[in-house]
């Protein structure tokens, strides 16, 4: 399975690459919303992409909305993570097309339990 992690922080994205590499994803990174459209591109299919609330380039909804009217992404699951993310927040992010959403700070437990929520299942 292959995933994406678009985070701004590089101590997050590295929490999170080992995270999901120990589960058997193959994982990608990109750190602004721009160059995460770029990595996708170039991935083909993707089974996974974690969002930082707080992106540079294209924001987060932007960057999910855009997703979502792509139909080679239809089938991905998307899931925000957020620091203290108000309601309208996870709310809009939910509308846009996100399918679930990850508070920080997490545990991998917690990541676990939503990866298998999504029916994302690994070895």
């Amino acid at each position: 399975m292959k995933a994406l992690v678009v985070e701004s922080s590089n101590t997050m994205r590295s929490v999170l690459r080992r995270i999901l590499s120990m589960r058997g994803f193959e994982v990608a990174e990109a750190d602004n919303g721009r160059d995460a459209l770029d990595v996708l591109h170039r991935l083909g299919k993707t089974d996974l992409v974690l969002v930082d609330w707080n992106l540079d380039e294209i924001n987060s909804l932007e960057f999910i909305t855009r997703l979502r009217h792509e139909t080679a992404h239809d089938t991905m699951v998307i899931m925000l993570a957020a620091a203290e993310p108000g309601m309208r927040e996870l709310h809009s992010a939910l509308v846009a097309g996100a399918n679930d959403y990850l508070l920080k700070p997490f545990t991998s437990l917690q990541i676990d339990e939503k990866l298998t929520q999504a029916g994302l299942t690994w070895q």
